[in-house]
């Protein structure tokens, strides 16, 4: 259907509903196959891992991930209105507009990936849009690359219906004056979205990042030896165990097994924190990881790096930022 919202369906005849479909179509092609217009900078393969029926392919990937996770509340189209939406406030987002609250970019430029990474990983709180941070990082940015394409595409054919409605334009539409007057001017918002950026010196973020890398690989750090060198979560020492399981682990199988019987749960190893996925249980705002770094996390073995009353710490407070920068860095890769 095309696009009508906030007008009378009336004023649309049956032909120049027809050509303004075609034209989307030619231009963007369906919900299971979307294609791409030349100017248009979107990846193609994330789409088609988004679009389409829910579904695996051969290779064991999740396909038509936006209809698994976001149709019900957004809609096929993107028009934030799927079958949940009434029952929702506020609203869930309607894409066509190509308008999102919350970015970094000024001057109400669209959204960077980043962006929208951020509200999928995060969610809305105080919403209905939950995080989606246990997605794996490649599901995560084929949606972001959808609720582009979907903004994008609802946008352009708002102009291109405006040039039918309001311009009078003749049928079928030109081509190149869709491409000047619709295509063209959406798109180049979109590139230039990361030039709108606004809070942030990258040269200044890069060295701090560095800085970051050098201090978590250190040897008196030992950042790594359970984190990995990656912050992978893949250490030498794995074998780790909160102070609610330090209890029953023995210093034998045999041990261990006898002291299973007097508790209710069983021995529970550890994992150390995959700063990759970007999840961190105890917050993901930077003062939050600040504080996990400074501080530890009690009763497991991760230890307070800072300073305190009684000793100088691993680290200064200057440096734990520069952890943090670092850290948080690997949950965008």
């Amino acid at each position: 259907m095309v696009n009508t919202e906030g007008r009378d369906p009336a004023e649309l005849s049956r032909t120049e509903a027809e050509a303004i479909r075609e034209t989307m179509t030619e231009l963007f092609g369906t919900p299971d196959v979307p294609k791409l217009p030349e100017g248009v900078e979107l990846d193609a393969a994330l789409l088609a891992q988004a679009a389409g029926p829910v579904a695996g392919d051969e290779q064991g990937r999740q396909r038509g991930l936006y209809r698994q996770h976001c149709a019900a509340c957004h809609g096929l189209s993107g028009d934030g209105a799927g079958p949940n939406a009434r029952l929702l406030g506020p609203y869930p987002r309607d894409f066509r507009l190509g308008l999102f609250k919350y970015t970094s970019t000024r001057d109400g430029g669209k959204p960077v990936r980043g962006d929208l990474e951020r509200t999928l990983l995060r969610g809305v709180p105080a919403t209905a849009m939950p995080s989606f941070a246990r997605l794996p990082r490649h599901e995560i940015d084929a949606l972001v690359e959808y609720v582009v394409y979907l903004g994008m595409r609802g946008e352009i054919e708002r102009a291109v219906a405006a040039l039918v409605l309001d311009e009078g334009e003749y049928l079928p539409l030109d081509p190149y004056l869709v491409a000047d007057e619709a295509l063209g001017p959406v798109a180049r918002q979109w590139r230039e979205a990361p030039s709108l950026v606004v809070g942030q010196d990258d040269a200044l973020r890069a060295a701090s990042i560095e800085r970051g890398r050098a201090l978590f690989e250190s040897a008196n750090a030992q950042c790594t030896k359970c984190h990995g060198p990656e912050g992978r979560g893949d250490g030498e020492q794995q074998d780790l165990y909160d102070a609610w399981n330090k209890p029953k682990k023995g210093v034998s199988d045999e041990q261990t097994r006898l002291l299973a019987k007097r508790f209710t749960l069983p021995l529970a190893r550890l994992r150390a924190r995959n700063f990759h996925e970007g999840i961190f249980r105890g917050g993901n705002r930077p003062i939050d990881v600040y504080r996990r770094i400074h501080v530890g996390i009690k009763g497991t073995p991760m230890p307070s790096s800072g300073p305190d009353s009684s000793t100088s710490g691993v680290f200064s407070p200057e440096e734990i930022w520069d952890v943090v920068n670092f850290v948080l860095s690997l949950s965008r890769n």
